[in-house]
């Protein structure tokens, strides 16, 4: 899905690389969601680019401090790949895989894949987003 800021709603090339810096450093969701405001407040409502951008710049955050080095969705599902010291219970994702067969299964040891119409962009990003809450709900102590 394409995910940036278009030069007809931020016109300026150097605002432009400026605000991509901010946003891959922004540090949890308050940051990123201050941006959106910023953006809003500068440029105008959101394009959907810009927020498929944000929303994925949140996502990167939440998969980094649970120890996930990849994820991929597509329009039929996707996968979540764990690096080999991620933070979650693997007792949780044990039980995730047997109580919604039709939907988890272990694609080798470090991925989890998941099958689902997820054709919608928005509907993707929210499934993502949705697992990756229920992941943070279900992880190991530090």
């Amino acid at each position: 899905m394409p995910a940036l800021l278009p030069e007809e709603y931020v016109p300026d090339v150097n605002t432009r690389l400026s605000l991509y810096k901010r946003i891959a450093s922004a540090a949890d969701d308050r940051e990123i969601e201050d941006l959106k405001v910023e953006l809003i407040d500068r440029f105008g409502l959101l394009p959907d680019p810009a927020r498929y951008l944000l929303a994925i710049a949140g996502l990167r955050q939440r998969a980094q401090s649970l120890g996930i080095r990849r994820i991929e969705g597509s329009d039929k599902g996707g996968f979540i790949e764990f690096s080999a010291t991620n933070r979650v219970d693997p007792a949780y994702l044990i039980g995730l895989l047997t109580r919604e067969v039709g939907t988890y299964r272990l694609d080798g040891p470090t991925r989890l894949k998941f099958i689902r119409d997820l054709t919608d962009r928005t509907a993707r990003l929210q499934f993502v987003d949705g697992l990756l809450r229920e992941l943070q709900q279900h992880t190991l102590s530090a």
